[in-house]
């Protein structure tokens, strides 16, 4: 659907708005997500009145027709948002903010920032833990004083007003690139964390990038689009979660996935990357480097990362596993979704992942 702008043009409207659905929009007893039809006009009316005396940047909606609740979100949707604003960065928009739930936002906002990677785009991605609209007033639409959504949104309206580019998740009063970002709470108002010792993508973005070059990043973005959008049908990444049993349990979980086509695996580890191992475990680690799996140790704590300080987690190295450093589960989920999107042979992803890790100056896998 169509909402009427506050204002005229792109070049006086550059904040372009995304609904995706979520908690944000949630109403009624119970709870349950509003059509796009009777959400945005009740928020469009809202924020048209706050505008009456408040300072408010002028924004414009962007038409979007995947609204989900995001625990529902796939690949293909991530390709779809992924698409949406690259159709809008083409025709001249550069600020905008996307509004989703908070299952996978983390996951989204990662995957956008890999995608976006050395432009001069501004994403703000954000949502709420609770709904807008008060749900005790049934007869109309009302702002809940006591939620969190009116300040998520406002903050991210400030934020995307400023223009700063690169891709960011706002939540709380806070915001960090979106690589960083994790949910840390399952219903806190401060549910997310995140920093901004951020190496690449945050790193690659640029202030203002020049319109030769903005069309040599957009051209080639075309040129690969049919490939990205063929790859996204079969594109997959899992997770292989160690628990205190025995070894080979994992070797076994690992050897049923190598039949597919090649993937993302992410091996959660104890500690800093620590792996029991087995024979078998690595017999199937060295299938999976043979097969074009990409395999990346992770930690399951929430900071600190990977090392191969330890005996128990640096053997693995010796079996091609990359090590997922210090970034997030869900930038290495997105990182390896956009990297078997966006390149055809396991040989490009593998010497893509390098670059990144360089770029952002943390340790290199081993991979002897």
């Amino acid at each position: 659907m169509s909402l009427p702008s506050t204002s005229t043009n792109l070049s006086s409207n550059p904040i372009q708005l995304i609904y995706a659905g979520g908690t944000f929009g949630s109403y009624g007893r119970p709870l349950a997500p509003l059509d796009a039809d009777i959400f945005l006009p009740a928020l469009q009316t809202l924020l048209t009145n706050y505008s009456q005396t408040n300072y408010l940047p002028e924004f414009s909606w962007l038409d979007n027709t995947l609204i989900k609740d995001s625990s529902q979100l796939t690949s293909n949707d991530f390709m779809h948002f992924y698409r949406l604003l690259l159709d809008a960065y083409a025709t001249g928009g550069r600020q905008f903010i996307l509004i989703t739930g908070t299952d996978t936002l983390s996951y989204l906002g990662a995957f956008l920032a890999e995608a976006f990677a050395g432009t001069d785009m501004c994403l703000i991605v954000t949502g709420s833990m609770r709904p807008l609209l008060d749900s005790d007033m049934l007869q109309t639409y009302t702002v809940d004083a006591n939620s969190d959504a009116w300040n998520n949104l406002s903050e991210s309206l400030r934020l995307a007003a400023a223009g700063e580019s690169g891709v960011k998740i706002s939540f709380g009063g806070e915001s960090w690139p979106a690589q960083t970002v994790q949910k840390i709470h399952s219903h806190d108002f401060m549910a997310f964390t995140g920093h901004t010792r951020a190496g690449y993508p945050n790193n690659s973005y640029i202030k203002q990038l020049p319109d030769t070059r903005r069309q040599h990043w957009l051209d080639d973005q075309m040129t690969v689009g049919d490939g990205i959008q063929a790859r996204a049908k079969r594109a997959s990444v899992h997770a292989l979660y160690c628990l205190p049993n025995a070894p080979d349990i994992l070797g076994k979980q690992l050897e049923a996935l190598l039949n597919e086509p090649p993937c993302g695996i992410i091996l959660l580890g104890f500690g800093a990357g620590n792996v029991p191992y087995s024979e078998s475990l690595a017999t199937a680690l060295k299938r999976a480097y043979e097969q074009g799996h990409m395999v990346v140790c992770a930690s399951q704590c929430p900071f600190g990362g990977v090392s191969d300080s330890y005996a128990a987690g640096s053997w693995q190295y010796d079996y091609h596993v990359i090590a997922g450093g210090r970034l997030t589960i869900p930038a290495i989920y997105a990182r390896l979704l956009w990297l078997l999107l966006r390149y055809d042979t396991p040989a490009r992803r593998r010497q893509r992942w390098t670059y990144t890790v360089n770029q952002s100056g943390t340790t290199l896998n081993k991979n002897r």
